[in-house]
């Protein structure tokens, strides 16, 4: 591959980082300053955003968009995806930040690899490679770092914001297995945007984005723009080009960017304290997830 085509598709991805980091600090804003409710927020995004995405996929691939629901196993697929990897994953997410901030919440999503793997040993009786079990302690001595500011006495983040925040990193991992065998036979795009429209549907059956509209003022209507554009269409559209580029494994450790970005943003932002133990946790939490991703490769590459 291209040394410099790599390097293409490493930016790319930087920048896919860069803009999933300002979709959660301005989740934060929405959540908190804003007080938007949650139900309104989740019906909104996913209608806006599957529409979108369906209509851009109509545009590029036309009639086969709906190729995804010939088959029943790639149909069952999309639907768990839409409703068990990305409507929960957004809920949860957004409750880690707004009981907490959007700092904590990104680092806990970012152990879904974690959760992934833990899932395999679980239920499948897969063996954990030793660099799981060194990845697992690192990262639970991160978070616990992230979490209690070097005090084990005390939680520096609401009990119930971890809970969210855990759940958040559960749910993503169900986002990235559970369209795999959607995504065999059909493009990622479409796939993407099925599964959102699936989450808006069951959103809006729940609570209709017509209903209990909140105030629609110019800082509100700017940061729902904000998180539909910058929180899935533009770095889903960068992931796809990078992945075109760059190996699949060079693309996910530039996914370590998020993190750091979301933190960045809620300290010049939000005013965040953020601590030297704190520093060493999200660095912990990012070396363990880098340990997992390269042993998972070698044990792939040794089979």
């Amino acid at each position: 591959m291209n040394n410099n085509n790599v390097l293409k598709g490493m930016t790319w991805a930087g920048l896919a980082s860069f803009s999933w980091g300002i979709s959660g600090t301005v989740l934060q804003l929405i959540s908190q300053n804003l007080a938007v409710p949650g139900p309104w927020m989740f019906s909104t995004r996913t209608t806006v955003t599957g529409v979108f995405l369906l209509l851009l996929s109509a545009v590029i691939y036309r009639g086969k968009i709906f190729n995804v629901f010939k088959t029943k196993r790639a149909c069952l697929s999309v639907v768990t995806y839409g409703l068990f990897g990305l409507a929960a994953n957004l809920l949860t997410f957004y409750y880690s930040i707004q009981t907490g901030n959007a700092s904590t919440a990104t680092i806990l999503q970012y152990l879904s690899p974690l959760f992934i793997v833990l899932g395999g040993v679980v239920f499948y009786r897969h063996r954990p490679l030793r660099s799981d079990i060194i990845a697992f302690i690192i990262a639970l001595f991160g978070v616990l770092l992230c979490i209690t500011r070097g005090d084990l006495t005390h939680l520096a983040v609401p009990l119930v914001s971890l809970l969210w925040g855990l759940g958040s990193g559960v749910t993503a991992a169900f986002y990235v297995v559970l369209p795999k065998v959607a995504a065999e036979d059909n493009p990622p795009l479409v796939v993407l945007g099925w599964g959102t429209m699936i989450a808006g549907i069951a959103f809006n059956l729940m609570h209709p984005f017509w209903v209990g509209v909140p105030p629609l003022t110019t800082t509100l209507v700017s940061s729902v723009t904000t998180v539909i554009f910058f929180g899935t269409i533009f770095p889903f559209g960068m992931l796809l080009y990078a992945s075109r580029m760059a190996p699949a494994d060079v693309v996910s450790i530039m996914d370590a960017l998020q993190p750091i970005m979301t933190t960045i943003l809620s300290v010049i932002f939000f005013h965040l304290k953020i601590t030297f133990f704190e520093v060493i946790g999200i660095g912990l939490v990012l070396l363990a997830i880098y340990i997992l991703q390269n042993g998972r490769r070698k044990g792939v590459n040794l089979e």
